[in-house]
């Protein structure tokens, strides 16, 4: 089975103060032109998103410079309520390593990535930390669990859908766009139960 774990983009979560999508029809078949056309113009971390270290480090890694094995590989899908603690995010690492999934790690639910827990995913060295908000740590102050994050080179895949998909291993396509220099992209994520 495959799952779509991605946001539709024009109807999709926005982070506050960031611009939101926006479509334009160009080009309209039924009003008599050639060709549908779509522009549209939207913030690089609306929706379904990557956060490249550059987001929150001066000299970090752009999204065109990131390995792109950080995001097809295998995955552990855990759901998780309220803040991950440290004992949590071992746990979690604990069941991914016995499901051999162990380099990226994507939480279900209402989830909030503590410091403590960001430590122990970073000193994991794990490529890939996902989950359902628009931010990996806390929304009320998410930055330091970004800087610690991002320095350790664990890329953030952020605001996922994953309610329908259970808790398990699965094969994980997250590619961003290749927008070159760029801190962040949207990407059509895909999950592949096996």
């Amino acid at each position: 089975m495959i799952y779509d774990i991605s946001q539709e983009v024009f109807s999709s979560r926005v982070w506050p103060g960031d611009p939101a999508p926006v479509r334009e029809v160009l080009g309209d078949i039924r009003k008599g032109d050639m060709v549908n056309l779509t522009a549209f113009s939207m913030c690089a971390h609306n929706g379904t998103h990557v956060d490249a270290p550059s987001h929150f480090l001066a000299n970090g890694k752009t999204v065109d410079q990131l390995d792109p094995a950080a995001f097809l590989g295998f995955c552990y899908v855990t759901h998780h309520e309220g803040d991950v603690t440290a004992e949590d995010a071992r746990r979690i690492l604990g069941y991914a390593a016995e499901a051999d999934a162990a380099e990226r790690i994507l939480i279900a639910g209402k989830a909030t990535v503590t410091i403590e827990a960001a430590r122990v995913f970073a000193d994991a060295k794990i490529k890939l930390i996902g989950n359902e908000s628009q931010t990996v740590g806390p929304e009320d102050a998410p930055a330091a669990v970004h800087y610690l994050l991002l320095d350790a080179e664990v890329v953030l895949l952020e605001g996922l859908n994953l309610s329908r998909v259970p808790s398990g291993k699965y094969f994980l396509s997250a590619a961003p766009l290749n927008l070159g220099g760029c801190e962040g992209a949207p990407c059509r994520a895909m999950l592949m139960d096996l």
